[in-house]
């Protein structure tokens, strides 16, 4: 006899390089899981694209429906649906929600205001100039457009036909959305009508169904904040890093704190509170960097295999992330990459831990600027699973790094937020039940001191300017 059908839901993250999806039961166990690739278009430091018929519209749909293939194949029952992804982004559509322009995202040149190639305009940290210049591109590159959407809401289309974003993704939005509604002069300044921008639900309520079901899907949400509510960082000390295209760095505390360049929030959990922000020192730079280095061995089981930490210690050049310019605390668009300490005996492998040990002393910069007194790293994302990685910001930082058990942070944090839609769920407060340690990567004190030395120096770089 078969057991009664088991309710789960399906969260979906529309990342910068793929596609994840994940299927959960109320435990937190994934049931099932699906990662769609997709390229990114990067062809000039300015310029951060998506294929956006590819990647926010066939992707999502892809990976949804293996995962519900196999759900069904197992007789579990689907109750709830969310998507996440970055913000901002936005795309023009037809009247299907077919992407008629590329996908922008975060940090393209055409949300600086009046940007053009080679302008050197940079914005002031914490600038929302990014929507509204996005939204000024695409009125004007397909003025006859049917609407004007972030990834989100093309995304949630795919899957239902309800263009849907929630309150956190308005929140992302500057301007263009204000105090609960979309600002309807400046849209028409920018000869738009409301009519065009996407359905806004509350965070966590539910939008509509999928067709020809009874299963809920919520308004698309912000990858990062999904990321957080299932990652287990919520003691003072704590430091959430997120280890995808993007670095996001948090670390938690138990008071307000506010730190030049960087940003602060409160946390999802009560009485506590976030300082860091988002850095180009993430897998788009890494992965960058190791395209640049023959011979050694892809990130998977075959480099697991090796020790995390090759090569002499005090023989690793100082390399300086700036592939991109640098968001926080910088925010200056125009840097550029570096690197010092090369000498003829610099080898792949030096490199390599140099592009990794980056990552770490932008997490330590973002530490030392807000003062906290940080106890451990909390990993998520897709990098967490590259134990050389993993070991490097270990040693940068000298703190351990605790990776979480399940990688796909954003795609199980959406689906807590499907089950809060489906009404299976009424606190955010318990998706701390999902978190979960997968392993914890120690510093090694020979790697620490031979660190400190080259943070120093990249302390000292700063800009690099």
């Amino acid at each position: 006899m078969r057991a009664p059908a088991q309710a789960v839901t399906v969260g979906v993250d529309v990342g910068t390089t793929s596609v994840k999806a994940l299927a959960v039961n109320e435990d937190g166990k994934v049931i099932a899981r699906s990662r769609v690739p997709h390229s990114v278009m990067a062809p000039e430091p300015d310029i951060l694209r998506h294929d956006a018929t590819r990647a926010w519209r066939a992707g999502p749909r892809k990976a949804f429906r293996q995962v519900t293939e196999q759900l069904s194949a197992e007789g579990h029952r689907l109750a709830g649906v969310a998507v996440a992804s970055m913000v901002p982004s936005l795309t023009a559509v037809s009247i299907r929600g077919v992407p008629l322009l590329p996908g922008l995202l975060y940090g393209d040149r055409e949300g600086r205001p009046d940007a053009r190639p080679g302008d050197d305009t940079v914005l002031p940290p914490g600038t929302m100039a990014d929507a509204e210049g996005f939204l000024r591109w695409a009125a004007a590159a397909a003025p006859d457009a049917r609407g004007y959407w972030p990834c989100q809401a093309v995304a949630t289309h795919a899957l239902s036909g309800l263009p849907a974003i929630d309150t956190g993704v308005t929140a992302a939005l500057g301007s263009l959305h204000t105090r609960g509604h979309w600002n309807a002069e400046l849209l028409s300044s920018l000869g738009v009508p409301e009519s065009k921008m996407p359905m806004v639900v509350p965070m966590g309520q539910a939008a509509g169904e999928l067709p020809g079901s009874d299963a809920v899907i919520t308004g698309g949400t912000i990858d990062a904040l999904c990321d957080q509510i299932v990652a287990g960082a919520t003691e003072p000390g704590d430091v959430l890093v997120i280890f995808g295209a993007t670095l996001i760095v948090w670390a938690v505390c138990d008071e307000w704190v506010v730190a030049p360049g960087l940003i602060s929030y409160p946390h999802t959990t009560r009485e506590r509170f976030l300082i860091g922000g988002p850095s180009n020192a993430g897998a788009l730079f890494v992965d960058w960097a190791r395209e640049l280095l023959r011979g050694i061995p892809r990130p998977g089981p075959e480099r697991e295999q090796l020790e995390p930490r090759l090569g002499e210690p005090g023989r690793v050049p100082v390399w300086l992330p700036y592939v991109r310019g640098e968001r926080t605390p910088f925010e200056d668009h125009t840097l550029r990459s570096n690197l010092y300490g090369l000498d003829i005996g610099s080898g792949a492998e030096a490199l390599e831990r140099a592009a990794y040990e980056a990552s770490g002393f932008v997490v330590r910069r973002m530490l030392d600027r807000s003062g906290v007194k940080a106890t451990r790293i909390v990993a998520s994302g897709g990098g967490s699973r590259v134990t050389a990685w993993m070991a490097a910001v270990a040693d940068a930082t000298n703190l351990p790094v605790d990776a979480v058990a399940v990688p796909e942070g954003a795609a199980l944090g959406a689906a807590y937020f499907g089950r809060l839609a489906a009404g299976l769920e009424t606190s955010l407060d318990d998706s701390a039940r999902w978190a979960g340690v997968g392993r914890r990567i120690e510093p090694d004190p020979v790697w620490v001191r031979a660190a400190e030395a080259r943070y120093a120096r990249f302390s000292e770089l700063g800009t690099g300017a």
